[in-house]
């Protein structure tokens, strides 16, 4: 299948295949909006594999368990499905490039231990617990 004359970018292609994410505002308020119709074909072939992706222990997979906690399976098929639309653009337009899969970790590793800390600390008082903090001694 040939792309759109006019997927100059990643960007581009999603929004021809109708992927892009869409924000309603009326007034001060935000909400998300519907896709739109696009390629069916395209979003066909796209859903499935964003559906096999989800169930990978790949960088895919863990952008789906993150996102299906907060906004629902349909919305998180639909950011995976973006995310693998772009991924495939990028493949296409330069052959030099190579895949490379950030891992199922790559979110867990951007988290700075000390700031989780505190903030699970300040959880816990705003729950009315008074916590100290001692440090685990490994063995060695």
């Amino acid at each position: 299948m040939p792309l759109p004359p006019a997927a100059d970018t990643a960007g581009h292609l999603v929004s021809w295949a109708k992927l892009a994410p869409r924000t309603i505002q009326s007034g001060g308020k935000n909400t998300s909006g519907p896709t739109g119709h696009g390629n069916p074909w395209l979003k066909g072939m796209i859903g499935e594999a964003a559906m096999a992706a989800a169930r990978t222990d790949t960088f895919l997979g863990a952008s789906y368990r993150r996102l299906v906690k907060h906004r629902g399976h349909k919305k998180a098929i639909v950011a995976v499905a973006r995310s693998l639309l772009v991924i495939v653009w990028h493949i296409i337009n330069d052959p030099a490039a190579r895949f490379e899969d950030l891992g199922a970790d790559h979110h867990q590793r951007l988290v700075n231990p000390a700031r989780k800390t505190q903030a699970l600390v300040r959880q816990l008082q705003a729950l009315g617990h008074q916590v100290t903090l001692a440090p685990v001694e490994t063995a060695t």
